[in-house]
């Protein structure tokens, strides 16, 4: 199946204003915005401040209207009502490079969450898993799936429940092979029933929905498709649509190729932009419904994607949002209102924090 499509110079449907550089330490102004604003064809957007002085904030969930988040030291907090209350403050998780608690997800039905974490097996070293926790007995874990290759680096994270499934991002954990080995964990994107179990209709009788894969960390639906965001090296970063069985090509290629065993990317970034989440929107910003979003670490913007139609996907435009103004930009996701969110990581130990950082801002017209 070939996705491959070039990236279409437009210009772009937002022209960013606002301040240059970084946020001031505090991170907002006197009427509780954040330091940046952008217009768009619909008037003006404001950022607000919702949290600070987080500690690398990774997955993001909403429950009952309250929002949820990881830090990947291994805690768990809630807003409610402007304030952080703590729920968790001690996953046993391994807290180390990009590994810890990452992501988030909620049961539709049930009194369950879902966290992936990094931890450290019996016989040592470093794993990840995926575990359910209990709502009604104190946020009590059961570990689902254990023994996934975990690593300094490459370790995924992002969990997405869809269509009474649950689909969870595994990155390659610092070994290119296991990207091209069907029957590894690592490498791929699994999918799982609520229960953990593999799905029934998945391609290899096992939790791998599909493989090929570096270390995708976004994911996200769009008229039934799921989305994924992916970490190239230094080149081929990439947005891919995910169909079960497929082969996505990591190590062989990155980006799109002439090779009929791999799938194509909808686009791909070279050099790379460290893409982190993804998010479609569907909120009070007219301009913007329908689009993908993504954070992206290293290029430090809210990236915005305008997707064409069909079952072929391609980039109609794109744009870059904020770009430097709040620093490394993580999780992207939307709330109830519809409105965008954001979550800032600077005390990744990559970034250059200010006072108030880590940040939750959310995006709403001015």
């Amino acid at each position: 199946m070939d996705r491959r499509r070039y990236l279409t110079s437009l210009g772009t449907a937002a022209a960013l204003a606002g301040c240059a550089g970084r946020p001031r330490p505090g991170g907002t102004d006197a009427d509780g915005t954040a330091s940046a604003s952008a217009s768009t064809e619909d008037g003006g957007v404001a950022v607000e401040t919702l949290a600070t002085d987080l500690e690398v904030p990774w997955g993001a969930a909403f429950r009952d209207g309250d929002l949820y988040l990881t830090e990947r030291p291994g805690r768990i907090i809630r807003l409610v009502d402007g304030q952080l209350e703590p729920v968790v403050e001690d996953v046993p998780v391994k807290a180390v490079g990009e590994g810890g608690l990452l992501g988030l997800a909620f049961h539709p039905d049930q009194p369950y969450a879902y966290t992936h974490q990094t931890y450290e097996p019996a016989g040592g070293g470093t794993a990840n898993r995926l575990v359910r926790h209990d709502l009604n007995d104190g946020w009590a874990q059961e570990p689902m799936i254990e023994g996934i290759s975990g690593a300094h680096i490459h370790d995924g994270g992002r969990l997405l429940v869809h269509d009474d499934a649950l689909y969870v991002t595994c990155g390659d954990a610092a070994t290119e092979e296991r990207g091209q080995n069907p029957d590894a964990l690592a490498g791929s994107v699994l999918r799982v029933t609520l229960d953990g179990d593999p799905h029934p209709d998945n391609p290899f009788d096992s939790r791998v929905f599909s493989y090929g894969h570096r270390n995708p960390q976004g994911l996200t639906v769009r008229d039934g498709a799921v989305y994924s965001t992916e970490h190239g090296p230094s080149v081929g970063d990439e947005i891919n649509v995910l169909d079960a069985g497929e082969n996505y090509g990591w190590p062989e290629v990155t980006g799109p190729s002439d090779d009929d065993r791999f799938t194509d990317p909808v686009t791909s970034y070279s050099p790379t932009i460290a893409p982190a989440s993804a998010a479609m929107y569907d909120g009070p910003i007219e301009s913007w419904r329908g689009d993908l979003l993504f954070g992206t670490l290293k290029s430090q913007h809210v990236h915005r994607v305008r997707l064409d139609g069909g079952d072929d996907p391609g980039v109609a435009a794109e744009e870059r949002l904020f770009e430097g103004e709040f620093g490394r930009i993580r999780t992207v996701f939307t709330g109830p209102d519809g409105h965008l969110h954001v979550t800032t990581s600077n005390r990744d130990g990559r970034g250059s924090p200010v006072a108030s950082d880590d940040r939750v801002l959310r995006v709403v017209p001015a």
